[in-house]
């Protein structure tokens, strides 16, 4: 079955968009890290492009390591975070910046938060590339906010939706066609 004949797709960012904003939040980074070397932690799946964008953008030097988190089975959570694979560089005392794709009920960011605080780093920073504000309540801040969205279920620039779409270059809203 072709998914794409199930759904329809509206560009909520385009590409020149999303690669405008990038570069705002690389010399945001830029600046508050230009005498760091921090590590970078982006979160799989769904990071993957972005954090290749934005550390290219980076005027300071970083190491780049990655977790797997995963809640998610289709477009619904399942209220529980599994950690598929963990930091392989050692952060204690070392300043972090967590990369993430998309904070939307906020159980992901909250657990990997409180796992990388149990590595003792210096401090975290949070970036995400989406952020849905009306669905979380958490108990820190997210530093960087690539763009505030609603409720819409979003796909592309590294998203998905059952493996599917991630390869899109710009950020689109997914409905589900009636049959």
């Amino acid at each position: 079955m072709n998914i794409r004949s199930k759904t329809d797709l509206t560009v909520l960012f385009s590409k020149d968009r999303i690669n405008t904003r990038v570069k705002e939040i690389a010399i945001q980074l830029s600046d508050e890290f230009s005498d760091e070397d921090p590590v970078i932690i982006g979160v799989l799946n769904g990071s993957f492009i972005f954090l290749a964008d934005l550390v290219r953008l980076f005027d300071f030097d970083c190491e780049i390591d990655f977790v797997k988190a995963n809640s998610y089975v289709g477009k619904e959570s399942s209220g529980k975070v599994k950690l598929d694979k963990d930091v392989s560089i050692d952060i204690n005392n070392r300043r972090v910046i967590l990369v993430e794709d998309i904070i939307d009920s906020g159980l992901t960011i909250e657990f990997l938060y409180e796992h990388i605080l149990s590595y003792r780093p210096k401090d975290i920073t949070i970036v995400t590339l989406l952020s849905k504000k009306n669905n979380y309540k958490l108990n820190f801040n997210i530093d960087f906010i690539g763009f505030d969205i609603g409720s819409d279920f979003v796909v592309g620039y590294g998203l998905d939706l059952n493996h599917k779409y991630r390869n899109l270059d710009s950020l689109c809203g997914i409905k589900e066609k009636n049959s």
